[in-house]
């Protein structure tokens, strides 16, 4: 996630107003706990593995659109996850029959469940009275809790929805009500509920959380004190919502915003002492990035003091540097110069030599005293003492036009980033400044803009001044329309059966995502390779540039399937033009039978070995002769491409054994000694004789018919 400094709890002044920030905003400590917990399985996830969040982890499309990015996807059901993945548990929990499925389905677990949420279930599960829960029934933190109730609970958010439960209750039931309550409703719902019940014993719990009940509060006053307040949060949320209605009932106007562009400036700025108060989901980049949108100056994350605004004088007494533009006053004007009040310790000198005249005009006939002009700084000291400034160099209005044609056609403009000021950066157009707020630096929030400057951009023009010379402009609007410009543009020109190059991006347990030029396609395992693989990265690697063919596409749904072994013919679609039978070719055991040995000859094509071609000898078990990954020579026997079948022999390619050899027979002769017992003891070799020589037999006469059934059911085994 992105990282911030905490902005909760500061007062910022900004040209003339005061903007407070209540001090419980941003992230709540469940929240906060969450997203840390979310961020560090993901980090420690093995390469391959999915990662996924019961529901969205938090009700803020920012954040969880910035999850879903990064790989991580929510989902509604343990069915949508795949096998032996890791499941997060968001901070609004779940009933118990969640763990009880994820344990039977292999799920790693990572329980990010608030500690105040874990508390109401541990409440809710230890009791054997009626549990009456106080929320919103399709509140996901109250279907939590009843998931760990030993009975159907009663949930209600009004009286009249306690009263009408209640009523259905048998008479003869039970009469002692257990009660506890969402923590992140407003403590009115929960008396409003207890005020209707009669006729019952209550055993109360009030597990509503102390932060939902500060931040509530702190926005009631907040509101008192101010005449505008700001509730910053995702519609989604129900905490976000209750504290708009809070700013609501009060004096102060009240606006809710999820997103900047939600910000009604126009009514903000006519209010003078503004109050932010946010949802427990919103980031404090969110805050940030609103406020900076409520002004063009970055606003300092603490209370402004004397020394501060004493620094801010100073740099108001600073000299402008070189190349900067300024306005001044006309102060004089002579035959060879213009002398300018620029409103710091020093005066500009505008010398003729830097001013564009008309034939016959002077100085004089172009500036009178107290004029306002604008000219660009050539050097900040010059002979006399002065800042030397040029008029030529400027070339404002041939700039101005440009930027006004820009902001109107809707076109771009190329600009270079300078140098940083408070609340973003400074860009040139030609001899024009233009101000780009940091939250327009970038499609994604920027804690640093020192990092753009020297750098050449395409902008939008958002807005232009010219009478206070200011221009506002936009990289961000630039990067969304081209990327939607490139994804639209991908899928008009692409279709399927094309053959496309594209980049491993990250695997997963069925197959890898491949970046073909802005969209990501799924290259499903089973397209990877004809031959069989137990995961992706066997035969890719991550950044690996490869071609493959579109298979289907899904614009709808925006999907992309891709295929990368229709690259090659399938084997036995040209067998001929490599194999025949009385072939030797070399190969890998990829599966061993009690009846024989499946030898690969390239991915998609494997023939068996029966076991009686392993060896010259009889072979009991073939175990004890090959090994799945072997390495083997084996010569072609048979291919029937009807029956998509290949017989194999190893045993054709081993030298037969000897029979018998001279020497090594008379050899013992010659150590008669040594051999006269063995001799004695004749008699007991020759009884056993037949009983050795009857399982050969018996082999004789098994292994023609097992020759044939295997080979029968080698299809079956493939």
């Amino acid at each position: 996630m992105r990282n911030s400094v905490p902005i909760s709890g500061k007062t910022i002044y900004v040209n003339g107003k005061t903007i407070v920030v209540a001090k419980n905003a941003g992230f709540c400590f469940g929240v906060r706990r969450a997203v840390e917990m979310t961020d560090e399985a993901f980090a420690k996830a093995p390469e391959g593995t999915r990662v996924y969040t019961m529901g969205p982890l938090i009700h803020n499309k920012a954040v969880t659109d910035e999850l879903r990015q990064r790989g991580i996807r929510a989902i509604d059901s343990l069915e949508e996850a795949a096998l032996g993945s890791t499941v997060i548990v968001r901070s609004h929990g779940e009933g118990r029959a969640f763990y009880e499925d994820a344990k039977s389905a292999h799920m790693n677990v990572i329980d990010a469940t608030c500690p105040f949420v874990e508390k109401v279930h541990k409440l809710a599960a230890g009791t054997d009275k009626q549990v009456v829960i106080v929320g919103s029934r399709e509140h996901p933190e109250v279907q939590g809790i009843a998931g760990w109730c030993r009975r159907e609970p009663i949930i209600a958010d009004s009286a009249e929805g306690i009263r009408a439960a209640l009523e259905k209750l048998d008479s003869e039931g039970p009469r002692e009500l257990f009660v506890v309550a969402q923590t992140t409703i407003r403590e009115a719902m929960l008396r409003e509920v207890l005020d209707a019940i009669e006729g019952f014993e209550i055993e109360l719990h009030n597990t509503i959380c102390n932060a939902t009940s500060e931040r509530q509060e702190e926005c009631r006053k907040m509101a008192e004190s101010c005449d505008g307040i700001v509730v910053i949060g995702d519609r989604n949320s129900s905490n976000s919502r209750k504290l708009f209605e809070i700013a609501e009932k009060q004096r102060a106007k009240a606006f809710f915003v999820e997103k900047t562009e939600d910000l009604p400036l126009h009514a903000i700025m006519k209010c003078t002492k503004i109050g932010i108060a946010t949802g427990a989901s919103t980031p404090d980049s969110t805050i940030k990035e609103v406020i900076a949108n409520m002004s063009d100056a970055t606003l300092e994350n603490k209370e402004l003091t004397m020394d501060d605004l004493m620094e801010d004088i100073d740099k108001s007494l600073r000299l402008p540097r070189s190349g900067e533009i300024v306005t001044g006053k006309v102060h004089q004007v002579n035959e060879k110069e213009v002398i300018v009040n620029l409103g710091c310790k020093k005066d500009g000198i505008l010398p003729i030599t830097e001013v564009s005249l008309e034939e016959g005009q002077t100085l004089a006939d172009v500036f009178k005293a107290e004029d306002e002009i604008q000219a660009k700084v050539i050097k900040t000291d010059d002979v006399d003492g002065g800042i030397l400034l040029s008029k030529k160099k400027l070339e404002i209005s041939a700039n101005w036009n440009d930027i006004v044609k820009a902001l109107e056609d809707k076109t771009n403009l190329e600009v270079k980033v300078t140098r940083t000021v408070n609340g973003g950066v400074i860009a040139e157009y030609k001899e024009v400044s233009g101000f780009i707020p940091l939250s327009q630096l970038s499609d994604h929030y920027v804690e640093n803009a020192e990092e753009f400057v020297g750098q050449t951009m395409e902008v939008k023009v958002s807005r232009v001044d010219q009478r206070r010379n200011r221009a506002v402009f936009s990289h961000k609007l630039f990067l969304v329309e081209e990327k939607e410009k490139l994804i639209a543009e991908i899928w008009e020109k692409l279709n399927e059966g094309d053959v496309v190059e594209g980049t491993v991006m990250r695997f997963t347990d069925y197959g890898a995502f491949v970046d073909i030029g802005g969209i990501d396609g799924l290259l499903h395992i089973s397209e990877i390779s004809w031959g069989k693989l137990k995961h992706p990265q066997e035969v890719l690697s991550i950044g690996q540039k490869i071609n493959v063919k579109v298979l289907s596409m899904n614009a709808e749904k925006g999907k992309i399937s891709l295929g990368l072994k229709q690259n090659t013919p399938e084997p036995w679609t040209v067998i001929d033009e490599k194999y025949e039978v009385g072939q030797v070719i070399e190969g890998k055991v990829v599966q061993i039978k009690e009846y024989g040995a499946f030898v690969e000859l390239e991915p998609g094509l494997d023939g068996l070995v029966h076991i009686s071609e392993v060896a010259h000898k009889r072979v009991g078990n073939i175990n004890d002769e090959l090994e799945v990954g072997q390495k083997v020579n084996a010569k072609i026997l048979e291919i029937d491409k009807d029956r998509r079948r290949i017989s194999l022999s190893i045993r054709e390619t081993l030298d037969a054994p000897v029979a018998e050899e001279a020497p090594a027979k008379e050899a013992p002769a010659e150590e008669a000694p040594a051999e006269e017992a063995p001799v004695e003891e004749a008699p007991a070799p020759a009884e056993e004789a037949p009983v050795e020589e009857a399982p050969a037999e018996e082999a004789s006469a098994e292994e023609a018919p097992a020759e044939e059934a295997p080979a029968e059911e080698a299809p079956a085994e493939e």
